[in-house]
């Protein structure tokens, strides 16, 4: 199912001033920028190097952010983002001193994050004082040294996590959205949600039999929808009630992501292939960022597929050849050609990207979907690609009644056209009603999902009575 979920600063951030379960201890709920110069000032020094202070920024930025956008405690039942409790968490001392050249640091760094390259989760930066306690991450008073011996913060922040560190620089500030609905789902209810849940208990049901298949998917919560979900608790050790609330939720995604190889089980983030990269900035000739790199990655991974897209060097250097190759894309994608990467562009392309990604080890299975063809499908475009996607629209419209059945000619008509528009618009597409890479991956995607979802394994029940087909 699509995830377009990527990381923002937050405008605020509520910290639970205690242990995660004491229960008695207070909330309180502060601007981001705020509460990182009060971790800054409870955990570090005003007098250290400004480059050691910068760089314990950094990490703490890092880490919050992390907290946040994993929904760490609050997938977990908890009404609150992140604790002051070190023994969990970092330093917040509510109504403490700010040092005034911290306070202006944190002012021109809170929009800075750091990443591991292929990932999208801000880093997981633990780090510890380096004297009294010490760990495997930052060592708060090992970065004094390093600072007054001229490393700079980025110098820093490798020599304790590894050379594969990005910066991620001046990322949105927005409110970050749940992907949790707000409030339980239970046996009666109706709506989309019900259906999300129904359609990756089925695909989860593929790799864990025990749980029964839920037919017909439609978004009513009935009582087979409320069987499989207690099913789903007991195999993962949730309270057994059938209810959807926010901890079964949140097994429920994060189960459906490993199943379908996005990620391992026992990864606590999210790897690239699960969510769109963050853009990083406009990218264009003569540039050497870390952007251009990534950009030549997905140009080269593309271009192996799609003939039109010239492959380039990984180089990290926006030449000559990177400019024709994202022309070419461009052009491709139906965008303006003007070589340049900005927004659109990027996102397109690693969406382009993405779809490959997952399709390629799909192909070569039993009941795997095929790569983008290449060529934009249309109104008066026909043959088998057109087909296969009447196929796949049709299918998908039985558990998405959004979608019109249409017969299936091979020829892209108006009918066809209806069906891809309805189904842009139920997915958060671009609503053009022309099937491109982007789309063509997304209903071979959710056609997958459906199609192993209702797959029954020897021994299962179908979840429909016997003598009904799907």
């Amino acid at each position: 199912m699509p995830d377009a979920r990527t990381p923002v600063i937050p405008d605020f951030i509520t910290v639970h001033l205690g242990v995660p379960d004491d229960r008695s201890a207070p909330n309180v709920t502060v601007s981001f920028p705020d509460y990182i110069k009060n971790v800054a000032s409870s955990e570090i020094y005003p007098t250290w190097p400004e480059n050691a202070i910068r760089a314990n920024i950094y990490a703490q930025i890092s880490y919050a952010l992390n907290r946040v956008y994993t929904e760490w405690y609050r997938s977990r039942g908890y009404n609150f983002d992140i604790t002051n409790s070190t023994r969990y968490d970092q330093s917040f001392m509510q109504g403490r001193e700010i040092f005034e050249n911290i306070g202006q640091i944190v002012d021109e760094l809170f929009r800075d994050y750091l990443v591991r390259p292929g990932s999208v989760e801000p880093l997981f930066a633990q780090y510890c004082n380096g004297t009294t306690v010490t760990c495997e991450g930052l060592s708060q008073w090992g970065t004094v040294p390093l600072a007054e011996q001229g490393m700079t913060p980025y110098e820093i922040l490798t020599h304790f996590y590894g050379p594969d560190l990005n910066i991620v620089r001046d990322a949105p500030v927005a409110e970050p959205i749940p992907s949790y609905p707000g409030s339980p789902l239970r046996r009666g209810m109706s709506g989309n949600a019900v259906r999300d849940i129904q359609v990756r208990l089925n695909r989860i049901s593929n790799n864990y039999p025990a749980i029964p298949k839920i037919y017909p998917v439609n978004g009513f919560f009935d009582l087979t929808t409320e069987n499989a979900v207690k099913e789903f608790q007991r195999l993962f050790n949730l309270t057994q009630d059938g209810v959807v609330g926010s901890a079964t939720w949140y097994r429920i995604a994060y189960i459906f992501t490993s199943v379908k190889r996005l990620a391992e089980l026992d990864s606590e983030g999210l790897s690239l292939a699960d969510v769109s990269k963050q853009f990083p900035a406009v990218l264009r000739e003569g540039d050497t960022a870390i952007g251009v790199r990534v950009v030549q990655y997905f140009l080269s991974v593309v271009s192996q597929y799609v003939d039109t897209v010239p492959a380039v060097p990984i180089t990290g250097v926006y030449g000559p050849e990177t400019t024709a190759s994202v022309r070419a894309f461009q052009q491709l994608a139906g965008l303006p050609v003007d070589g340049v990467v900005g927004p659109q562009t990027w996102n397109l392309l690693y969406q382009a990207y993405s779809g490959i990604l997952e399709a390629v080890p799909n192909a070569l299975t039993q009941g795997g979907v095929p790569l983008f063809p290449g060529t934009v499908l249309a109104r008066g475009s026909t043959g088998d690609d057109v087909t296969l996607m009447q196929e796949y629209l049709n299918f998908i419209a039985g558990s998405y009644p959004e979608i019109n059945n249409f017969p299936v000619t091979g020829y892209f008509g108006d009918q066809t056209s209806q069906a891809v528009l309805a189904f842009q618009q139920l997915f958060g597409l671009e609503p053009d009603g022309v099937i491109g890479a982007v789309t063509w991956d997304a209903i071979a995607s959710v056609y997958s999902d459906l199609k192993k979802g209702f797959q029954v394994q020897p021994g299962q029940y179908p979840g429909y009575e016997l003598g009904e087909g799907v």
